[in-house]
């Protein structure tokens, strides 16, 4: 990602964004590897130190209320929605 590009945020990028403190991880498009049409137009998000899946959903869509939204498009990787990590990979589903 170029280093012009600190919130993290990249429309048509790739979606192996490293985890770095100032960067928010967020990115759509691209060579994603997600498969169905629906997925295609999700973004991805790497979780960075710090984050919970309701300050995600707060810094995405402007409400912590909505972590379920990203827990259910993550279930198969997320064991406890209590439980991500630096460097995990979501998607982000739009509601």
């Amino acid at each position: 990602m170029p280093d012009d590009k600190k919130d993290g945020i990249v429309s048509g990028g790739h979606t192996s964004v490293g985890a770095g403190g100032r960067d928010s991880g967020i990115v759509s498009g691209g060579s994603s590897q997600l498969t169905s049409r629906e997925e295609n137009t999700m973004q991805t998000y790497t979780v960075v130190a710090g984050d919970s899946l309701s300050k995600i959903a707060k810094r995405v869509y402007g409400k912590a209320s909505l972590w379920r939204k990203i827990y259910e498009a993550n279930r198969d990787h997320i064991k406890d929605p209590d439980m991500i990590f630096p460097g995990q990979l979501l998607r982000i589903p739009e509601i």
